[in-house]
């Protein structure tokens, strides 16, 4: 009876030890969220010119100028207009597209499907890949194979998105003609016609993200593959297929989430780059146009997702982190 309350004892305790640490991981990216929010407010008032000169044009009076600003609310002092933003964006509801005089919310809501559709195909063309050269390149670790993927990881991380569409548009688009090189989306459009649409934009976010998360998931099993109790297993007689397995993936399935999360995160960054060169009808695209017209709540708005969706993988990695590490409790 004593053995079981022990026993149930032990992982209520490890429990109330790491919800806490968790709690404070939250926190600390709803704190980094909201200073985001204040930079990217600064940042955005900062460029030069507005919606109401981009509206009118070259050819308005200062006067013209003058009154679409007074009705568009931007003559009102800026940390009042941050306010007010703010609290809109806690209620769900980001304002009011300047440009094109409809929520921003609705404007959003039919380009971020878009976006998500891209990124899980990459994601589902990326983790896979990058899970079996990591492996392989792990488990053969100083043979040729390891050192041909590791050149070839390596090379990849140091290309840019933007170099690899180029390639990508000028070989399978210009040469081969197997691809468009414009990603035409619509909900009309069969599931052969999107997958063809998407596959140069899935082909350039992928080649880096596969890099990155194979060298990390390389650095993940080789570490395990270091540990004492994987020699111990191989002098006892176990197969080293079965010491891989089941002793080995187990204790790297942490540190691979970690990885895998942290590798999703960078599509971020490339998206921005590959929706622009393929004009994808997705939310990056929908943020640099943003920038162009000076839709400022538009660009906020998309600023913020992004960083909002930044934040919650690396939150994701940290948890991750923190259960599969039992020393990180501690901290």
């Amino acid at each position: 009876m004593v053995g079981r309350v022990s026993g149930g004892a032990a992982p209520r305790s490890a429990i109330s030890g790491v919800l806490p640490l968790i709690a404070k991981r939250i926190g600390s990216a709803l704190v980094t969220l909201l200073l985001v929010s204040a930079v990217v407010f600064t940042i955005s008032g900062l460029l030069p010119g507005d919606a109401a000169q981009e509206t009118l044009g070259q050819s308005a009076t200062p006067e013209q100028v003058a009154a679409l600003r007074h009705e568009m609310g931007l003559d009102r002092p800026a940390l009042t207009r941050y306010v007010d933003w703010l609290g809109g964006m806690a209620q769900g509801d980001p304002g009011r597209s300047l440009v094109a005089n409809m929520p921003v919310r609705e404007v959003i809501s039919a380009r971020l499907p878009n976006s998500l559709m891209l990124a899980g195909f990459t994601a589902l063309v990326s983790v896979p890949l990058a899970l079996a050269i990591g492996i392989a390149s792990a488990i053969n670790r100083g043979g040729r194979l390891d050192r041909t993927l590791n050149v070839l990881t390596l090379s990849a991380v140091a290309v840019p998105e933007f170099l690899v569409a180029t390639l990508g548009v000028l070989v399978f688009s210009v040469k081969l003609l197997w691809l468009p090189s414009i990603a035409l989306v619509s909900e009309d459009a069969s599931l052969w016609d999107t997958l063809r649409s998407c596959a140069l934009p899935v082909l350039s976010l992928s080649v880096v993200v596969i890099a990155q998360m194979a060298r990390m998931t390389r650095a993940a099993v080789a570490d395990q593959l270091d540990r004492p109790y994987v020699e111990m297993a191989r002098l006892k007689g176990v197969p080293f297929r079965r010491v891989v397995l089941f002793h080995v993936m187990p204790n790297a399935v942490g540190p691979i989430v970690n990885a895998v999360a942290l590798s999703l995160s960078y599509l971020l960054g490339g998206a921005i780059i590959v929706e622009t060169i393929f004009n994808f009808p997705g939310l990056a695209s929908l943020m640099v146009n943003a920038v162009t017209s000076r839709d400022m709540p538009l660009l906020q708005a998309c600023a913020m997702i992004f960083c909002a969706i930044y934040l919650t993988l690396v939150l994701v990695a940290d948890v991750v982190a923190i259960l599969a590490n039992p020393r990180l409790r501690a901290q």
